[in-house]
């Protein structure tokens, strides 16, 4: 771990903000400092450059910061910048890393902002580098001694891979606040609930042989078929159960993904591997559905003597919900103008619930945008953000 102190007790000096750069020249810099995040090794990444550079800003700006080493995970680091005191506060987080891209796809530089039909291109300028600059801009405003409570800026590693960043802080009970809001991409429009996602493997091992005698092997291809209905059995009652009308799609999803299993038409199938994908509701526990899973699947590999594997493909992603009448989500709806809502992806929001903190998703740029080739940012979100924010700052820190 590297820490590193800023003076959080007096007013900033004029040559300390500036050595601030604008929010375009800071979005720059991020964008040219690859930080992809990827369960593929030829693809993944360092963020500490990315980090580091925002740690630099932070520090002109008076702000105290700290960089954590994730454990485990070489390379990869959070930070926590705090300014001002006290025992609430207001966290403003971001996620630091990008997703893979195919630049024969863009048609400009991934890693070189571009400006062009009044929007900012450029890898992460959506998702979600372009939110620290708009928050640091917000910060610019105001000194610790401004503040009756803290303002935090944290920056995650790996939420577009293994969400081990925001674990590890979760697992650290830092930070800690009040009020957190992570600006991921949801065209300013408070959130205040998403869906879980679970990716899990299903593994059948049984016994080649010849196909003109069943009884020479043990066929994992027919095993996966049932338990294959069991699963879709498990997924009706589930959606008979469950229901949240505020959520486009109201039930809880589960989608037989692909299916790989033997090796020719004449021989018995001994191995068989499902991928499926479960997206349940707020207020299902993820740990009782696997449980369930279990106890339907498991006396089909029995009776049928098959070896069976049931394991994550990643680290499952809770259902996220934060209540319509919580503080954070009136103040924010004041300050849109919109009524909280949800939203079909999943983002780091249950770990900063889990340190106790009143949590809302809500950030410029559209999800529409993330993920794409030429991925940008409207030049109309900037001003609006900045605004927001101050908005934030003024309701949970003065």
């Amino acid at each position: 771990m590297h820490q590193s102190r800023g003076d959080t007790g007096s007013r900033k000096s004029i040559s300390s903000a500036e050595t601030v750069p604008s929010v375009r020249e800071m979005l720059e810099r991020l964008v040219a400092l690859p930080s992809i995040s990827s369960a593929s090794a030829e693809w993944d990444q360092s963020n500490e450059a990315v980090v580091r550079t925002l740690g630099e800003w932070l520090e002109a700006l008076g702000f105290s910061v700290e960089i954590l080493a994730v454990p485990g995970m070489t390379g990869k680091f959070n930070l926590i910048a705090t300014l001002g005191r006290g025992s609430g506060g207001l966290v403003l987080s971001g996620h630091t890393d990008t997703v893979p891209f195919d630049d024969k796809r863009w048609q400009s530089d991934p890693f070189t902002l571009t400006e062009r039909d009044n929007r900012w291109y450029g890898l992460g300028t959506c998702d979600m580098k372009g939110f620290f600059p708009l928050a640091i801009e917000a910060a610019r405003a105001y000194t610790a001694a401004d503040l009756k409570q803290p303002l935090i800026i944290l920056a995650t590693a790996d939420e577009e891979s293994s969400m081990n960043g925001a674990r590890a802080l979760a697992e650290a009970g830092k930070p800690e606040a009040r009020y957190a809001v992570i600006g991921e991409p949801t065209s300013l429009r408070p959130v205040r609930m998403h869906k879980g996602i679970m990716m899990e493997r299903l593994t059948f091992e049984g016994r080649s042989g010849h196909s003109s005698d069943p009884g020479l092997g043990r066929n994992a291809l027919e095993g996966m078929h049932e338990a294959l209905g069991e699963l879709l059995a498990l997924r009706e009652g589930w959606q008979k159960q469950y229901r949240n009308p505020n959520f486009d799609v109201q039930v809880p999803t589960l989608n037989p993904g692909c299916i790989h299993g033997g090796d020719s038409f004449n021989r018995i199938c001994a191995r068989c591997e499902l991928h499926f994908d479960l997206r349940p509701l707020p207020g299902m526990n993820m740990e009782s559905l696997r449980q369930a899973i279990l106890h339907r699947i498991q006396p089909v590999a029995e009776r049928r003597e098959l070896t069976m594997e049931f394991e994550p493909l990643f680290d499952s992603v809770p259902p996220f919900e934060t209540p319509s009448d919580a503080a954070l989500v009136k103040v924010c709806e004041q300050l849109t103008g919109h009524t909280a809502r949800s939203v079909a992806f999943a983002t780091e929001a249950p770990w900063l619930q889990k340190l106790g903190m009143e949590t809302l998703v809500m950030g410029p740029g559209s999800i529409d945008q993330a993920h794409q080739p030429d991925e940008f940012l409207e030049l109309s979100q900037l001003e609006p953000t900045v605004k927001i924010l101050r908005g934030l700052i003024r309701q949970f820190c003065l």
